[in-house]
C-alpha cells in the first residue's frame, strides 16, 4: 500500500464521500420509520468495523472497499443529527441549535488533515483508522448514554415504496426544502474546491512545505467562529438575513479574489486574508440553509435529512472534483469556481424566494 501518494489519498477521500452521500439516501427513512436512536447506532457499529479493517487491509482495492462501507455507516449520524434537531426545535430556534452542529461538522474536515498530519508523521498510517474506531465507539458510548429517542409515535413513517415515493414527491416539490439543499449543496461545493485543491494550492503553488498544515487548519477557525456568530445572532436578524446577506457578499469577495488572479498573481498573505474570510461567510451559510430546508419537513424529518444530506453532499463533491481536476498549477481554477459558486447560489436563492432576498416581503402602495 502507497497511501503517501496524492492520487491515492484522493481516491480514499473519494470512495468515503461517494459512500456517505449514498448513504443518507437509505439511513433518512429508516429512521422516520424505526426511531432515530437505533440507526445512529447501528451506522456507527458498520462505521466501526470497516474503520478497523481499513487498518487491516491486505491491499488498496480492500482499503477503498473498506473506506466505502465507513461512508455509509457515518452517513447516519449526519442525517440523525440534523433529523434530531428537527424533532426538538423549529424556527429560528433551529437555526440557533443547528449552527452548533454545522460548527462541528464543517470544521472537523478543515482540521482532519492536519490531525492526520501529525499522526503519520507519529505513527504507522493504520494508527489513523484505529482513532476513527475509537471516536465511532466513543460515539456509540455516549449515545447509548445520553441521547433519547426523539421520533413522536404519531411520526413514524411506513416502510413502503408507496410512502417513500411520496416522501420524495414531498421533498422534491416543497420550493423552500428544494431551494435551500441546492443551495447547500453549491455553496459546500465552495468549500469542497478548497478541501479537494488545498495540497495543490498550498503546497504546490505557495510551496509551504511543513507549514502546509498550518495554512489549511487556518480556514476551520473562521468557519467555527462564524458558526457560533450565527448561533448567537440568528434569533435577532433572522435565517435568511444573515444567509442571504453572506451569499452576495460571498460573491463580491469570490470576483475580488478573481481579478488579480485573472491578470497576473496573487501573494500568499492577500490570498489568506481572501480566502480567511470566504470561509467565514460558507460558515454564516452552511447552518441557515440547513434549517430553512428542514422547516417544513416537521413529520418527515428523516426522510429530509437524508435528501438534503445526500443532495447537497454530491453536488458538493461534484463542484469540488471538478475544481481540483481542472488544476493548472495556479489559481485560476479556484477563482473562477468561487465565482461561480457565489453567481449560482444567488440565482437558486432568488428563485427560491421569488425575488425577494433577506426575509423581506413585498407590500403593495398603500392608495
Amino acid at each position: 500500500l502507497d497511501v503517501a501518494r496524492d492520487n491515492d489519498r484522493q481516491a480514499v477521500l473519494t470512495v468515503f464521500l461517494i459512500g456517505f452521500g449514498a448513504g443518507q439516501l437509505a439511513v433518512g427513512p429508516l429512521a422516520d420509520r424505526f426511531g432515530r436512536k437505533p440507526l445512529l447506532m447501528g451506522g456507527t457499529a458498520v462505521y466501526i468495523a470497516a474503520s478497523l479493517l481499513c487498518a487491516l487491509a491486505p491491499d488498496f482495492v480492500t482499503l477503498l472497499a473498506a473506506r466505502l462501507v465507513c461512508g455509509l455507516g457515518a452517513a447516519s449520524a449526519r442525517v440523525v443529527i440534523v433529523a434530531v434537531v428537527r424533532d426538538c426545535y423549529g424556527g429560528r430556534q433551529m437555526a440557533s441549535v443547528m449552527s452548533f452542529a454545522m460548527m462541528i461538522f464543517i470544521a472537523v474536515p478543515v482540521l482532519a488533515p492536519s490531525i492526520g498530519q501529525v499522526v503519520v508523521l507519529l505513527w504507522p498510517w493504520q494508527v489513523i483508522f484505529l482513532l476513527f474506531a475509537a471516536a465511532g465507539l466513543a460515539v456509540m458510548i455516549w449515545a447509548a448514554a445520553r441521547l433519547p429517542e426523539t421520533l413522536r409515535p404519531d411520526h413514524r413513517q411506513p416502510l413502503s415504496a408507496r410512502a417513500l415515493a411520496a416522501a420524495l414527491v414531498a421533498l422534491a416539490t416543497d420550493r423552500q426544502t428544494l431551494g435551500y439543499t441546492l443551495a447547500g449543496g453549491i455553496m459546500q461545493g465552495g468549500l469542497y474546491a478548497y478541501l479537494f485543491s488545498a495540497q495543490q494550492v498550498l503546497g504546490e503553488h505557495y510551496r509551504l512545505g511543513p507549514y502546509f498544515p498550518l495554512a489549511f487548519a487556518a480556514g476551520a477557525l473562521t468557519i467555527s467562529l462564524s458558526s457560533f456568530l450565527n448561533a448567537r445572532l440568528v434569533g435577532r436578524l433572522g435565517m435568511r438575513a444573515i444567509s442571504h446577506g453572506a451569499s452576495v457578499a460571498f460573491l463580491v469577495l469570490g470576483i475580488v479574489f478573481a481579478v488579480p488572479v485573472l491578470s497576473g498573481g496573487l501573494g500568499f498573505v492577500p490570498f489568506m486574508a481572501i480566502f480567511s474570510a470566504i470561509t467565514f461567510l460558507i460558515g454564516l451559510t452552511f447552518a441557515n440553509f440547513n434549517a430553512l430546508a428542514m422547516e417544513p419537513q416537521g413529520r418527515i424529518a428523516g426522510a429530509a435529512s437524508s435528501f438534503l444530506g445526500a443532495v447537497t453532499t454530491l453536488i458538493a463533491v461534484a463542484i469540488g472534483g471538478a475544481v481540483a481536476y481542472a488544476y493548472d498549477g495556479g489559481l485560476r481554477p479556484l477563482a473562477l469556481g468561487f465565482v461561480g459558486v457565489g453567481f449560482v447560489t444567488l440565482a437558486v436563492l432568488l428563485v427560491t424566494e421569488r425575488g425577494r432576498l433577506f426575509g423581506m416581503q413585498y407590500r403593495p402602495p398603500v392608495p
